[in-house]
């Protein structure tokens, strides 16, 4: 399928509000980087002065550039061509020009609830070997869970499809339910390690066990092998993934220039973090959180006696993050080096100040949608996907 997205420059207004879970993700009924900053560049139709400001009053002008089926993530490749996963089980590579074309090749995903298909990534090597990394929640027994695969990007023609798709990665246990699959992905900076968010699937406890994936941060080889080097190497097949662990619903996952990982979670009702994801470390949940149990039963707070790793950032009420992304273009040089968070409760975009391994928030700016994805094109413009199926790029006035 081929189609050709216009672009508009668009005054953003409030839209009708999705059915939401208490926690802000969107919920759909039942049914049958490293991110990298690659060369080349889509031209934009709005290039002023850094650090101008739009007739608004906001530092980047909005433009609308089409509308998608359920769009949850989006990737740039080495020429300047975007692929765009669709929860339903879509993925979409976009031209330089604004021709779409529907990639054959995608595995069968759940959909139903917050599951569908995942993120999409390239791999530090594609140039040479077209490779591509996806997540998606799959069927297994005992219920669903996230799942990674490798796969190699061919296109011909006006045909595109994915070859050799292997599956590396599962996580463990299946369990039921639709919430909290996680399957951020991102390549630490040297390409040689793939980290893979794991959330703990609404069921708490297995967060803090390490002979479970849930609610984990995972380290693995581009193979989809445990890493060499994880700290709980020596506790079981499972945890010699584990990274880091504690975690709820980590919806962001990315690296800043000097090589920190960061990540963005949702707390429960309350409690949204942005995490320095460290070697081996524990984050509390569902022991400590900076929010309260649905319903208002407390949890303790991170406290500096707790033995729990404590959020850099926080926020509550919940503006419940579903993306991270960490600047480093050239639009908008004042920015470089900060974090980029959408919100999907919150229906904005939130910018927060890294100083090295400490963060702090620095604006929120309300679009009146669910923003599902923040990404940078390689002109340094910034992307985003909402959950009401548009895609949005913030150019500077």
């Amino acid at each position: 399928m081929r189609r050709r997205w216009g672009i508009v420059v668009a005054a953003v207004g409030l839209l009708a509000a999705c059915t939401a879970s208490p926690e802000g993700e969107t919920v759909t009924p039942s049914t049958s980087s490293t991110r990298t900053a690659p060369s080349g560049a889509e031209p934009s139709a709005a290039q002023g002065s850094p650090g101008g400001t739009a007739p608004d009053g906001r530092p980047f002008l909005v433009e609308e550039i089409g509308d998608l089926d359920e769009p949850w993530a989006m990737t740039f490749l080495p020429d300047g061509r975007s692929l765009i996963t669709g929860r339903g089980g879509e993925l979409t590579l976009r031209s330089t020009d604004g021709d779409t074309t529907e990639v054959s090749g995608v595995p069968d995903v759940v959909h139903q609830g917050q599951g569908g298909l995942g993120d999409v990534i390239v791999a530090p090597d594609f140039d040479s070997t077209r490779h591509l990394y996806l997540s998606w929640a799959e069927a297994g027994s005992g219920g669903s869970g996230a799942a990674v695969a490798r796969a190699t990007l061919t296109t011909d023609g006006g045909a595109a499809k994915l070859d050799d798709l292997t599956t590396i990665w599962q996580q463990q246990p299946k369990v039921s339910g639709n919430g909290h699959y996680g399957h951020r992905l991102a390549f630490s900076p040297d390409g040689a390690h793939l980290f893979v968010s794991s959330g703990e699937r609404q069921k708490m406890q297995p967060a803090q066990d390490l002979d479970s994936h849930l609610g984990k941060i995972i380290r693995l080889d581009p193979d989809g092998s445990a890493a060499d080097g994880n700290p709980f190497a020596d506790r079981g097949e499972v945890a010699a993934d584990v990274w880091s662990y504690g975690h709820r619903n980590p919806l962001g996952l990315a690296f800043d220039g000097d090589g920190n990982l960061w990540n963005s979670e949702m707390g429960p009702q309350g409690g949204d973090e942005l995490n320095l994801v460290r070697e081996g470390a524990n984050y509390g949940w569902p022991e400590a959180s900076n929010g309260s149990h649905y319903g208002g039963e407390d949890i303790p707070d991170h406290t500096a006696e707790d033995g729990f790793e404590a959020p850099k950032a926080s926020w509550n009420p919940s503006i419940s993050p579903g993306s991270l992304m960490i600047y480093s273009g050239s639009m908008f040089p004042q920015w470089q080096g900060d974090a980029f968070i959408g919100a999907l409760s919150g229906e904005a975009l939130i910018r927060v100040d890294l100083d090295g391994t400490d963060a702090a928030e620095g604006d929120t700016w309300e679009l009146g949608r669910r923003i599902r994805e923040v990404e940078q094109a390689p002109d340094g413009s910034i992307w985003l996907l909402t959950d009401e199926g548009t895609m949005l790029r913030l150019v500077a006035p």
